[in-house]
């Protein structure tokens, strides 16, 4: 099997070799650029996973994100001194992948590379079992949700509710017809938990996504999957 390209982007030149060192000895392909002009002369389809970080002279990080993204679809894993809770969403709205703030430990940097490398090769040999819509990718198999790549922390309940909207785009469900195809019914829970848990759900993509709409809510009917601006 080929070695997996990684692509370093940071003007700091010492916390890039540092990377390519540490990532090398355990069996990665290592580029690095020092600079956001630098670094498009070399993204292409070959590049596995790229290491990103925000605060750069001319194109900074955010916007070399946004432009990556026209690119390619890997991973992007943002390492940043910034640490506010802000610059984190931003980063994770706009296409990135993982938020990392300095200083971390190359330990930390090299399992989150390890675990969105393996997420990719799943999602790529799993394709028939995934279901999608805009930025949201169900995994029928490992029965999670992904959100621009980044896996949401669904309950189980949460995650049934998604999927049983996915799998009927065009129909409206009542809280009555959701509490009984997810909880059942036979459940000691009660109906607002309906509301809840999709209040939850809205909450939890809206972190990553905080742009796009996913559940429409018909009011006095239910709710259904919104399929506006949804790729065809």
């Amino acid at each position: 099997m080929s070695k997996r390209k990684i692509l370093v982007v940071d003007d700091n030149e010492d916390i890039c070799l540092t990377i390519k060192q540490y990532l090398e000895l355990h069996d990665y392909m290592v580029e690095l650029a020092y600079s956001g002009t630098e670094a498009l002369k070399m993204i292409n389809s070959d590049v596995d996973l790229i290491v990103l970080d925000i605060m750069m002279e001319g194109i900074d990080g955010m916007e070399l994100c946004r432009m990556i993204r026209d690119r390619v679809d890997c991973p992007i894993v943002f390492v940043s001194a910034k640490t506010m809770e802000e610059d984190k969403v931003q980063a994770l709205s706009i296409g990135g992948d993982d938020y990392i703030t300095k200083p971390f430990s190359l330990k930390e940097l090299k399992a989150r590379i390890d675990s969105h490398l393996r997420r990719e090769e799943r999602i790529r040999s799993n394709e028939r079992y995934l279901l999608s819509s805009k930025n949201i990718t169900i995994d029928l198999l490992a029965n999670e949700v992904f959100c621009k790549g980044m896996k949401l922390p669904f309950t189980k309940k949460e995650y049934e509710i998604v999927k049983l909207l996915m799998l009927n785009k065009n129909v409206v469900f009542s809280k009555e017809r959701i509490f009984e195809r997810v909880w059942g019914l036979d459940s000691e829970s009660q109906l607002d938990t309906v509301t809840e848990s999709i209040k939850n759900i809205r909450k939890k993509i809206k972190a990553v996504d905080p742009e796009t709409s996913y559940i429409q809510t018909l009011y006095g009917l239910g709710y259904k999957w919104d399929v506006t601006d949804e790729k065809q």
